[in-house]
């Protein structure tokens, strides 16, 4: 733990401390506790660490410690709270964001002879034990999320008795208290009313490795008066930055399968997206590489499982999103690739973090993309509320005069439910809704709509975009921009990123790794699954529909080219949908690559017959759209003559076609479509003459999938059989 060549900076709002003050009896306790904490009995502190936990220990104070990841934060507050518990005080309560943080927070504070628990939504069958354990007072830490301080059964049952016990109370990652901050949580706001909550005798302790000063500022504000603030030099000199650019995704892929293995120990490969993660496991795999996807999509114990893979080497790399981040501590991962930039350099920071922590030397390399500021636009989700969605929600909770749960909320107002739960949490840290045992309820208290913060939060994301770029081009030191944006007063060149050392990496690729990159990328298809149940309080929408899609009313299972988040066809696609993109007929090369997806999805894949086993299609009939009609048209037409189908024509819209658009929930989205997409009179009769044989569908582009499912159920009506849907491209 010895570490002397980082500055510590110490800021109090109400008195400074002296280091010229005598040795405290405390500092020799801590350091027996430090040292059997790490197994060595020559370690010291940080400089810092023992401040930190002077503070809190002997001053009862609250602190803010921002410091460079791998410094030591877990070790102030593990030190303390043993301090504190042999002065007889309560259990340490520590707000922790992830689950894979607990974990790694729960078996470090075993090793120490801490005794630490945690309650979250993985451990449900633990939770009694863990409250007997805490009623005999066999606790020394327990480790929460956010989300469960607003758990209603929680917060009036268990909650009170914690708050009257707690003898430390602990915000890890607390950048995520503020709206300012990359990863702000609503549910993080809660802290500041437990805060309010303890005596001002109950020491507070905030850490995190990724705030700016603005961060800082607010995070002092929520802690309130008298915070003691540790910021030291954020600089990793452990690490060796660099960014290599390359023209497009077969390019960075095929660096990778020719310099994988080059790469020292084992490390993580970082991905914007989802089914890029999962694309890139396939085709490391695939030539020989030892790696596994790592995504939110994961089950949780495949995720667990991973990281001690990981953390034991067995594996060279996980290809992950940004589901693998905060508090994932392997001290000697020796790398992090990033294909495709993430959209701030304080989440950067955060990622290339888990890198070299206990290790002398680690490599950290970026790899942009064109398409990166595609898809930070595509992911760029409101954290803060519309005026108009918030006047809606509150208005609905005010007229039931009763609790509804998030389900009966979604059929009254147009949003989804992971921007309504969010919307909902942040009315509810600002008072204007309670979360109860029935769902959400309003409390009749006044809300205002924000709207020059929101502006204001809203131009701090493309400011950090704008920095990312900056990163990406400087000619300067990288690691000194990183930790300059942070605002790290300390910020000095490395002397060992590519800018101030040279490159230190190869930029050669060699052929057969760019063709089998070429080919991953090349691949076309994917399952549209059917819609099999109607959303909840359709009648309410004046929608006649409940419970599960009967037969004659589902989609059998489809086809589509790519999701727009994909690497491959997913870049081409996006160009198709962008704003501005207008209407033209199908691409050729797109066209054959549905034709192959045709034939793939003919064949059978062993164990469901061909056609998803309705048959080869006898028809193709074509969904109406109003944007992009020689798109589509073109495409319908291009499969009817390549496969030798006849095509019947394209639906009718009917009341004025369609209406809402995308990103409004399921109920709204049905509603929006329902008897409004029909056969016409020759398409009917077309229909007739086949005799209940299969129909292909072909549509543009699907996001909630209602128009499809609509248009197959007015086809079934008309006396076509199994309806299979072919899509060029799938949002999400």
């Amino acid at each position: 733990m010895v570490d002397n060549q980082h500055a510590t900076v110490l800021s109090d709002s109400t008195a400074s401390l002296s280091a010229a003050t005598a040795p405290s009896p405390t500092r020799g306790q801590a350091l027996e506790i430090l040292r059997g904490l790490v197994g060595n009995p020559e370690a010291d502190f940080h400089d810092g660490q023992f401040e930190a936990i002077e503070a809190l220990v002997d001053g009862g104070r609250r602190a803010l410690v921002v410091q460079r990841t791998g410094w030591g934060k877990s070790a102030v507050y593990f030190v303390a709270s043993l301090l504190l518990r042999r002065r007889g005080a309560g259990p340490t309560l520590i707000v922790s964001p992830l689950l894979a943080l607990m974990r790694d927070q729960v078996a470090a504070a075993a090793r120490a002879g801490v005794r630490a628990v945690a309650i979250n939504s993985a451990n449900q069958l633990e939770w009694d034990t863990v409250r007997e354990q805490l009623a005999a007072d066999e606790v020394d830490v327990l480790l929460v999320s956010p989300e469960r301080l607003t758990n209603p059964a929680f917060r009036e049952t268990q909650l009170p008795e914690l708050m009257r016990r707690t003898g430390l109370l602990v915000i890890d990652e607390a950048h995520c208290i503020s709206d300012w901050g990359h990863d702000f949580r609503p549910d993080y706001r809660r802290i500041a009313d437990l805060i309010r909550q303890l005596p001002e005798t109950v020491p507070v302790l905030a850490t995190t490795a990724t705030a700016n000063s603005r961060v800082v500022h607010d995070i002092e504000e929520q802690l309130g008066s008298g915070v003691l603030t540790i910021r030291g030099s954020l600089g990793r000199e452990s690490l060796r930055l660099g960014v290599l650019a390359l023209p497009d995704p077969r390019q960075r892929l095929g660096w990778l399968l020719t310099h994988l293995a080059d790469l020292p120990g084992s490390g993580i490969i970082y991905t914007l997206t989802v089914s890029a993660a999962e694309d890139t496991a396939r085709l490391l795999a695939e030539a020989g590489h030892k790696v596994l996807a790592y995504t939110g999509r994961t089950d949780p114990a495949d995720r667990e499982n991973a990281e001690q893979l990981l953390k034991d080497n067995h594996v060279k790399a996980l290809v992950a999103t940004s589901a693998l981040g905060m508090g994932f501590d392997k001290p000697d991962l020796g790398f992090v690739v990033h294909l495709g930039a993430p959209s701030s350099p304080v989440a950067y920071y955060q990622q290339v973090g888990r890198a070299g922590r206990g290790a002398a030397n680690a490599d950290v390399l970026l790899l942009p993309g064109s398409e990166d500021r595609d898809i930070w636009q595509y992911f760029a989700t409101a954290s803060m509320p519309s005026e108009e969605k918030a006047a809606a929600v509150l208005n609905v909770l005010g007229d039931a005069g009763t609790a509804l749960s998030t389900v009966a909320l979604e059929a009254r107002v147009d949003l989804r439910r992971t921007p309504l739960e969010l919307l909902l949490k942040v009315l509810s840290v600002d008072g204007a809704v309670e979360r109860v045992g029935g769902g959400w309820r309003s409390t009749g208290q006044p809300w205002i709509y924000d709207a020059d913060r929101y502006r204001r939060i809203a131009q701090a994301r493309v400011d950090e975009q704008d920095s990312m770029v900056v990163y990406q081009d400087t000619a300067g030191c990288r690691m000194e921009y990183i930790t300059s944006v942070l605002d790290d007063e300390t910020a000095r060149a490395c002397g060992r990123c590519d800018n101030c050392a040279g490159r230190w990496f190869p930029a050669d690729i060699a052929a057969d790794a760019t063709d089998a990159a070429g080919q991953t990328l090349s691949r076309a298809g994917g399952v549209l699954e059917p819609r099999l149940q109607w959303p909840s309080g359709m009648d309410r929408l004046g929608v006649p529909v409940k419970g599960k899609l009967k037969a004659g009313e589902s989609l059998s299972e489809g086809r589509i080219l790519a999701r727009l988040t994909d690497l491959g066809w997913g870049g081409a696609l996006r160009g198709v949908f962008a704003a501005g993109a207008g209407d033209r007929p199908v691409d050729p090369a797109m066209l054959q690559a549905c034709v192959q997806v045709l034939r793939e999805w003919g064949a059978g894949d062993g164990r469901t017959p061909g056609w998803s086993g309705a048959g080869r299609p006898a028809a193709i009939v074509s969904v109406p759209s109003r944007s992009k009609p020689e798109l589509v048209g073109s495409l319908a037409k291009g499969i009817s003559e390549i496969g030798r189908i006849p095509y019947l024509g394209e639906l009718e819209l009917a009341h004025g076609g369609p209406t809402g658009g995308r990103g409004g929930n399921s109920a709204y989205r049905l509603a929006g479509v329902w008897d409004r997409i029909v056969v016409g009179a020759e398409l009917e009769q077309a229909l007739a003459s086949l005799r209940g044989q299969p129909v292909m569908l072909i549509d543009d582009l699907v996001d909630s999938r209602w128009t499809v499912t609509v248009a197959g159920r007015a086809l079934q009506q008309a006396g076509a059989g199994p309806v299979l849907p072919l899509v060029l491209a799938q949002a999400g």
